[in-house]
């Protein structure tokens, strides 16, 4: 029994109907346990220097690319009345379709002949601005008459002028004339009066000379009153001179004032046809803001008011819609300290919602289940949350987004940073420092002239 014998009878007896045998059989079971431990403590040692990808983790949700593509709610520009709907919640449509018919609410706008009532005033007012450009015309050749007819006076008296300055002139010499043969007849007088009393000349030849003396006297008496005569004749053509002006200039001043009034009335209708042109149009439009229609192609996806006969107030929303063509991208916000790392062009991996994944965040090359991306832009200013937003859009070198993608689902991003071991990783977490805040280019670059600086 306790194999003292060289004796073996182990070939003879059934050990395994026995369970003493069982109990008393040797096993290696030490040695295998320190393999087991070498093993271990080598793989262990080796793991400790295999690469290791550094990494920023945070949440965010589906996106698209661009604003236009985002969903959007359509509101109604004008107050109205819910009168009938075209379209279901799910409803794909097109840019331009009527979704939703609304009728009015403003008394203002109740006639039903608004729209022609407004047109034929406006054609009375178009009405008004003709026969105010024709007055305008009538008042042009008047004011043209006039002046035409008041350059013709205006000769006309200077004519007379000259014509009383002339017989002035005229008078004069004739005055003149009549002085001398008064002169040479008071003379002849004087001397014939001298002869008749040294008794040389009769008195009849005395008094004969008397009479042409006087007679001479009496023309230059009458040469004087007509001179005076001519002189009052020339001022009262000067004062007709200035007359003449005066009145045409009254009656031009008044012309005048006529068509400036008639242009100020005409410009006064031409702004109120401006203003009821602009009427009518905004009344046309308005019209046409009965029917909302869709901004863009897109999926009806709820509707904010609902029913019939529901009055719905100016920007007031009715319904949301989720453009059908977009470009997906992902918004995600990282930590403050984590925002130096970021940079635009920087690699993302994400875990999508729905999608089953198997990661391993050092390895992202052994990773499934996760897509790729691409930072494409990052704010410049914290969100309400205290982090910084950053948009990130597929990568195109990368395996395509999955189609069943919908906007406002969530997804869990990965930024890879640098590569470093693992040991370095453990010592780096172990001592809560933050990730290398420079790429393996830069420390490159660094060493190089390091070198050249030896």
């Amino acid at each position: 029994m306790l194999n003292l014998s060289k004796i073996n009878i182990s070939d003879k007896v059934d050990q395994s109907q026995y369970e003493s045998f069982s109990k008393l059989k040797v096993y290696k079971i030490g040695k295998i346990f320190a393999y087991m431990m070498i093993m271990s403590i080598t793989l262990l040692i080796v793991g400790l220097f295999l690469p290791w990808t550094q990494n920023i983790r945070s949440t965010g949700y589906l996106t698209t690319l661009t604003p236009d593509q985002r969903p959007q709610t359509i509101n109604s520009i004008i107050d109205g009345r819910i009168e009938k709907w075209f379209v279901r919640e799910g409803d794909l449509v097109d840019k331009g379709d009527t979704i939703l018919f609304i009728s009015e609410v403003k008394d203002e706008y109740f006639d039903p002949n608004l729209m022609s009532r407004t047109e034929d005033q406006i054609k009375s007012k178009e009405l008004s601005v003709d026969s105010y450009a024709q007055k305008i015309k009538a008042l042009d050749a008047q004011i043209a008459a006039l002046q035409k007819t008041r350059q013709l006076k205006i000769k006309q008296a200077k004519n007379y002028l000259k014509q009383a300055e002339l017989k002035i002139i005229s008078d004069s010499l004739d005055l003149i004339a009549a002085d001398n043969n008064y002169k040479v007849a008071l003379s002849q007088y004087e001397r014939m009066e001298k002869l008749y009393d040294q008794g040389l000349k009769s008195l009849t030849d005395f008094e004969n000379r008397r009479v042409k003396m006087q007679e001479a006297r009496a023309k230059l008496i009458g040469q004087e009153n007509k001179l005076l005569t001519s002189r009052n004749e020339y001022i009262n053509a000067e004062v007709e001179l200035s007359s003449i002006d005066n009145q045409y200039r009254d009656k031009l001043s008044k012309a005048q004032s006529d068509k400036f009034t008639a242009m100020s009335s005409m410009y006064d209708a031409e702004v109120m046809v401006t203003k009821m042109q602009n009427q009518y149009m905004n009344y046309s439009m308005r019209q046409d803001l009965y029917y909302i229609t869709a901004p863009q192609s897109g999926y009806i996806t709820r509707a904010i008011r609902s029913g019939i006969g529901e009055t719905i107030k100016a920007g007031e929303k009715i319904l949301d819609i989720m453009p059908s063509k977009y470009d997906l991208a992902v918004s995600m916000y990282v930590e403050p300290v984590d925002l130096p790392l970021v940079k635009i062009d920087q690699k993302v991996r994400f875990l999508f919602d729905g999608w089953p994944t198997i990661v391993f965040s050092g390895w992202p090359g052994i990773s499934y289940g996760s897509f790729g991306g691409r930072v494409v832009a990052i704010d410049n200013f914290i969100s309400a949350n205290g982090k910084y937003r950053i948009l990130v859009a597929p990568d195109p070198n990368d395996e395509p987004w999955p189609d069943g993608l919908r906007v406002g689902s969530g997804a869990r991003g990965i930024a890879l940073l640098n590569e470093v071991r693992v040991w370095y990783e453990i010592w780096r977490q172990l001592n809560g420092f933050p990730p290398d805040y420079y790429g393996d280019e830069v420390k490159k670059e660094e060493g190089k002239k390091e070198k050249k600086d030896k």
